[in-house]
């Protein structure tokens, strides 16, 4: 008999469900793994009021198949221009939870991010803090100067760290953490405050993956996948069983042509594979046990919310990734497709 494991149903602490034809597209593939999802706001134009966000999020219901109980969480886009008064009026509302920071330029769609946090911004986190409402980093400088495989570390330096020291009761998660210097960095702030989010693809490949045998943009992903010894780092954090790292897909739909094009789209589909994934991960590490708890404990303890009740049943039962999913628009290549792997979920 297949080897099983039963978890609770985890949730997506990061993801982006997009809007129009791709949000038709790729909502059923969360919403049949996930209980919740962190939906990112970085649309056209970007999600910066509530009022916005509600209406985005009535846009996803609309997009969920038939008896879904998938519920989005929705967040704000921070911008320079951002008052204390709509982070207030984010936390009444009730859908809104959290405010995200991307800085200018630094991924798809973040031109309108913002361009000095401390100088235009600090009004805005004094009253994220009153309110209780996490704000979730992009953790990448923007300067062209700065190496992009060094950006991460420097974000840490030249903001993450004064921001933490300015304001220690902020509760921040960064985002889609890809270094050993940011897994240090998390492990070492108050537990409560400061977490971070880690994608499949950082904990399963390298920067080799975008090279190997030829250039492969549907492994291209910002912040860009980085050397060996970073993944192990980051495999080791997730697999201690510290409360401090949660399941963020960042799950990124492109069409292909846009992927595979002369300037590329910069973003990973993993949605359909995520949690085999993930468990792929603990397995090879030896940490089943803990699987459970980065993907469906941690994450809902540190923004306060209740965990899932429903359960979700993984079974060893090797399956093959579609090479693509074709749709009226065009098509989408999901992470790993055409692999087998080995982990099956399926709703208990």
């Amino acid at each position: 008999m297949a080897e099983e494991l039963i978890i609770t149903m985890p949730d997506d602490w990061h993801l982006h469900l997009r809007d129009g034809d791709l949000l038709q597209a790729v909502a059923p593939h969360s919403s049949s793994q996930f209980g919740r999802a962190i939906v990112m706001p970085n649309l056209k134009p970007p999600i910066t009021t509530t009022a916005a966000a509600v209406a985005y999020r009535d846009s996803i219901m609309k997009a969920l198949p038939a008896g879904s109980t998938f519920t989005p969480l929705m967040t704000l886009y921070l911008t320079d221009k951002t008052s204390p008064e709509e982070i207030k009026l984010a936390r009444r509302s009730g859908i809104v939870y959290g405010v995200k920071l991307y800085p200018a330029g630094a991924t798809t769609n973040s031109q309108d991010g913002v361009t000095d946090l401390f100088g235009k911004c600090l009004a805005v986190l004094e009253e994220m803090v009153e309110q209780n409402m996490p704000l979730l980093v992009h953790g990448e400088v923007t300067d062209p100067k700065i190496d992009i495989f060094d950006r991460e570390k420097v974000f840490i330096e030249t903001i993450l760290q004064p921001l933490i020291k300015r304001l220690p009761k902020l509760k921040v998660v960064m985002e889609h953490i890809t270094t050993k210097d940011a897994a240090d960095f998390v492990a070492s702030c108050s537990e409560g405050f400061v977490a971070a989010t880690v994608t499949p693809q950082h904990l399963l490949l390298n920067r080799n993956a975008i090279f190997q045998g030829g250039l492969r943009p549907h492994n291209y992903c910002l912040p860009v996948l980085k050397r060996e010894t970073h993944r192990q780092a980051i495999v080791s954090a997730v697999t201690s069983g510290s409360k401090r790292f949660f399941l963020g897909t960042d799950s990124a739909p492109h069409e292909k042509q846009c992927k595979e094009s002369p300037c590329g789209c910069a973003g990973i589909y993993n949605a359909p594979v995520a949690l085999s994934a993930y468990t792929k991960v603990f397995e090879e590490a030896g940490a089943l046990d803990k699987l459970e708890a980065f993907t469906s404990s941690n994450g809902p303890d540190f923004y306060g919310l209740p965990r899932n009740t429903s359960r979700v049943k993984l079974t060893k039962t090797p399956w093959k990734v579609p090479e693509s999913f074709s749709f009226s628009f065009g098509e989408i290549v999901p992470m790993f497709a055409g692999e087998t792997l080995d982990w099956q979920p399926s709703l208990v």
